[in-house]
């Protein structure tokens, strides 16, 4: 093939391709084509008026919930305090039981102590004793004392 022969096919072939663009003429645009037009229209806006309508109710229904967690964020900081006020109760109350304890034991801690004192001289005078008196010593021996 040739040059002047491939030159040719391709302008043979670019015409062929891009003559429908350039022939195109106008589409006719009828009354028919624009009354649909026109409902088109009106439907898509009557669309957008229904999706504006429902957003606007979704605000109104977040607006509420944000009043209703507000609210129940004042309801839960006063029950805060008052559980604050609650442990400080519990924490003074078992300071008071265990003050309570000491100050109850400490006069019968006392008393033992002096009984035991007691009966430690006791049985020192009756260990004198039973090396005096052999009576006192058998009697001593049976219970467990010498």
């Amino acid at each position: 093939m040739s040059k002047k022969t491939a030159f040719k096919t391709i302008v043979v072939i670019s015409l062929l391709a891009f003559s429908p663009f350039c022939f195109a003429g106008e589409v006719p645009f009828t009354l028919e084509d624009r009354d649909r037009l026109i409902k088109l229209e009106t439907k898509v806006e009557e669309g957008f008026k229904a999706v504006n309508q429902r957003i606007d109710a979704l605000e109104k229904r977040i607006d509420a919930l944000d009043k209703r967690i507000d609210a129940l964020d004042k309801r839960i900081d006063g029950l805060q305090g008052l559980m604050y006020v609650v442990i400080s109760g519990i924490f003074i109350l078992i300071g008071f039981v265990i003050w309570d304890r000491r100050t109850a034991l400490a006069p019968a801690i006392r008393k033992n102590k002096e009984l035991e004192d007691r009966e430690e001289k006791l049985e020192k005078a009756l260990k004198e004793l039973a090396k005096k008196d052999p009576t006192v010593a058998e009697v001593l021996r049976n219970v467990g004392l010498l």
